[in-house]
């Protein structure tokens, strides 16, 4: 091949690794967005999970240290859902008797994104249905409070249709959180109760 011809070639060879590699580039970016718009930086340790300021379903005031010393199942959403928490809830419930005696180390918290309707008393009523996870833990606040915890959580929820007939959306990841109150694994909704068991099993048998 002569000498020109090579460098032709070379050249657009070049060109195009450089189009595929910008192209790569935007995808990645575009892909790592939060709904909110903010990015989430891969450190090695991922950023969920944080301060937080609520009470529980008995009034009582409680914080991020409750995590301290328990594993932790961490779960968005809200009392009046008419399908993804109830259905989650089941399924964790399922896995609660899976886990058997490493249950007892292993803490549910529901946080409603639902404040507006969603007071203490109608979280404790809730969580004692049952087919419901027993010792669930149920959490709310003010707007502001919920706000906070869903931030730091990375979750995603907005209030849908106006009235008495409004409904919330919300993200539906499960947050494997560990005793030192940091981040694990997630579980992602519709994954049934033998892999989610085997993913927290995994989860506690690393530390």
């Amino acid at each position: 091949m002569p000498r020109r011809s090579i460098l032709l070639f070379a050249g657009a060879c070049i060109a195009i690794a450089v189009a595929l590699a910008i192209i790569t580039v935007v995808v990645v970016s575009g892909r790592s967005a939060t709904p909110n718009g903010a990015e989430i930086t891969s450190t090695g340790q991922p950023l969920v999970g944080g301060d937080f300021e609520l009470v529980n379903q008995d009034g009582q005031p409680v914080d991020q240290t409750m995590m301290n010393g328990k594993w932790s199942l961490v779960f968005f959403g809200f009392t009046y859902c008419p399908e993804f928490c109830p259905t989650t809830l089941a399924e964790m419930a399922v896995v609660q008797q899976r886990l058997g005696e490493k249950a007892k180390d292993l803490q549910i918290v529901f946080v409603s994104v639902d404040p507006q309707r969603d007071t203490p008393q109608a979280l404790k009523d809730y969580l004692s249905s049952d087919g419901f996870p027993k010792g669930t833990i149920g959490l709310t606040g003010t707007p502001e409070q919920v706000a906070t915890a869903a931030k730091a959580y990375r979750a995603f929820y907005e209030k849908v249709g106006e009235g008495e007939a409004y409904t919330m959306n919300h993200s539906l990841t499960v947050y494997l959180m560990g005793p030192d109150g940091k981040f694990r694994t997630a579980v992602a909704y519709g994954m049934g109760p033998d892999k989610t068991t085997k993913i927290i099993e995994d989860a506690i048998a690393r530390g």
